[in-house]
Formats: structure tokens, sequence, C-alpha cells
């Protein structure tokens, strides 16, 4: 029998010249390009009368820092399509030299009913515009900012905000201003938030951050060490709250939380043992704590958050009365660190079936 031979360079019949990428609809090659950042998808352009006025629409604009980036930044606003929606900027720079530009795109894209924001800004830059903190349409709003030291300069957040469509909020390197009553409640207005992410912010004066939502589910605190006024404490009004993460560089208040950790469900906590453990109060404050969480199905620790809470005198011969839902408890640990004695056994006193996973990292 002879071989038959296969031939794989084949084509269709009248299909040699023809350019099927440019034969898919607008909303699926907008899809495509919104993957890639503008500077990119404007070179689009050289391709085809097709593609000549293509990305003029499209609904998602990722601007970073580029050659000439202010002159090209002003292009792409004035020759986008003014009737196109902007569903999405996500705008990172690394070098600000002209603060106006940046308030002139966030301008443009609330103005163009924007749903999600990720700003990323390092340089010499003081205030958003007031604009972005009253936006009908933001749903999902990420806003990082990073200031040279030598500027002694921070970025103040609004103890206000209308956001009424916003679910998810996460805020890197703010500072707060307190009232006169020596706290700070920004987010009490936000009835749809269900994610909130503090990462490295400030309260000015060392006071209290008051997080008060009804529907807020994650939340994630990063706290900072930056000066004395990152050391500051929280008040937690979060009946539906889900999930909490909390990294602790040193600090001189944990949380309180009015109750409000009872109907927590998934915990993850990191103290540095580097700590300023000359409190003698320190470990019982996170003991109390971890008292409150009387209901969580896992909980996450480091071993350093374990050496912290053995500083409890006597914490071992003591009664714990919490814990006794948990499923699952995970220990963070690094490679060859011993975990102190008796501390895993301490927390698994009143949930001796739940899984034990100690990890390297």
């Amino acid at each position: 029998m002879k071989r038959r031979r296969h031939n794989h360079n084949y084509c269709l019949p009248n299909c040699e010249n023809k350019d099927r990428l440019s034969d898919l609809p607008n909303c699926l090659l907008l899809h495509i390009l919104s993957f890639l950042n503008a500077e990119r998808v404007v070179r689009t352009c050289i391709l085809s009368k097709r593609w000549n006025n293509l990305w003029k629409s499209l609904p998602v604009l990722r601007l970073g820092s580029v050659k000439n980036s202010n002159h090209f930044m002003s292009k792409i606003l004035s020759c986008r399509d003014s009737s196109a929606t902007l569903h999405t900027l996500d705008f990172h720079r690394c070098a600000i030299r002209k603060p106006g530009q940046v308030k002139r795109i966030i301008k443009h894209a609330i103005s163009h009913n924007v749903r999600h924001l990720d700003i990323y800004l390092k340089g010499r830059f003081e205030r958003f515009p007031h604009c972005l903190f009253s936006c009908g349409s933001l749903t999902s709003l990420k806003l990082s900012v990073f200031l040279p030291t030598i500027f002694d300069k921070r970025v103040f957040f609004p103890n206000s905000l209308n956001l009424p469509a916003l679910t998810s909020l996460s805020l890197r390197s703010f500072t707060f201003l307190v009232g006169d009553d020596g706290r700070v409640e920004p987010f009490s207005a936000l009835n749809k938030l269900n994610s909130l992410i503090i990462n490295k912010c400030e309260v000015m004066g060392a006071k209290i951050l008051g997080i008060s939502s009804a529907t807020l589910v994650n939340l994630t605190i990063v706290t900072s060490d930056r000066a004395a006024t990152a050391y500051f404490g929280f008040e937690l009004s979060a009946p539906s709250l889900s999930t909490f993460n909390f990294t602790v560089l040193p600090f001189r208040k944990l949380c309180q939380s009015n109750g409000n950790l009872s109907m927590v469900k998934h915990v993850s906590i990191k103290v540095k043992y580097w700590f300023d453990l000359t409190d003698g109060n320190t470990p019982f404050v996170l003991l109390n704590w971890l008292v409150e969480l009387a209901n969580i199905k896992s909980l996450t620790l480091t071993s350093s958050t374990l050496k912290v809470l053995s500083h409890a005198p006597d914490l071992l011969k003591s009664e714990f009365s919490s814990l006794c839902n948990m499923e699952s408890l995970k220990v963070k640990k690094k490679f060859n660190s011993p975990l102190p004695d008796g501390l895993v056994e301490f927390l698994l006193q009143n949930s001796p079936s739940a899984e034990v996973n100690i990890v390297d990292y």
C-alpha cells in the first residue's frame, strides 16, 4: 500500500491574502486590544484602513511611562472618540512633571463614565481632583501614591466620599485627617462597599480610623512604620465582614472591634517580631483580639505572630474559650525556624479536630 502524503501547508480556496483578524467584529477587536498598553494600541492604526480609527473607541485605556509621555497622553485624549465610553483606566506613572496632566486624564475618564480606576503615581503629586471622589459610575477604585521623602509631603484622603456604585476600594500611602473628636471615618457613606484594602496609610496625630460598613465582606490592613503618625487604632463596625487579613509592622494599638469580629470566618495575621514589646500589654491585646474571633473557620498566622503571643506570662496555663469552630490552622514560618513551644496546641484546645498545616516561606 502506498502511504498517502499529507501536506499541512494548505489553505482554503481564495484565502491566500485573506486578513482574517481584520474581519472580526469591532467588539471582539476592541476586547483584544484592551489587554495592550495604549502606546501599542495606537500603533495598530498603521495596519490598514480597517484599523485606522479603531483605537479611538477603546473602552480600556492603559497608560504608563513612555517617551514624550506628556505629549502622547495629550494627543490620545484629544483624538479619542468623544462619544465612546471609557470603562477602565489603568494609569501608572513613575515620574510626574506635570500634575495638571494627571488631573486632566482623571477628569477625562470620569466624564466618560469610567467604572474601574487603577492609578499608581510616584513623584511630586499632592492632590487628586475633587470629582474623583464623587463619581457616580465608579465600581472599583485603586489608588497608590509614592512621594519621595525629600519632599516631606503627604497626600491626604478626603473625610467624606460620594461614590454610590463603589464596591471595591484599595488605598496605599495616604494620610487621613482626624476631626475634633480624634477620629476619622471616611467609608461610612459607601453603601455598596464589598472589599477594602488599606495599605501603609497613616492617621495624623496617631488617632482612630473608623471602618464602618454594613456591606463590607473582605478587609485587608497593612500598617506602616513610616513615622509615629502611622501608629493608629482601628474601630470596626462591619457586621457582614467574612475575611480579614492583617499585616502589622510596629504599632501601638491593634484593633477596637466593638464585638464586630464575631462574624468573621477567615483570618490571616502577620506581626513582625521586632515589634516593640516594651509594653507588656501588647501580647494580651493580641490574645483578646483572638478571643473576639469566636466563629472563625480558618486561621493563618506567622511564626513571628506566635512569638509575640508567647510573651504573655503563664499563657499556656490560662483557659482559652475561643476558636471553637475552627476547621483549619495554617502557620507560616521561615525555613528551619522553630515555633514557640505549646502555642499551636494552645490555639487548638477548643477545636482538636482542625486541620493543621505548617509551611515554610
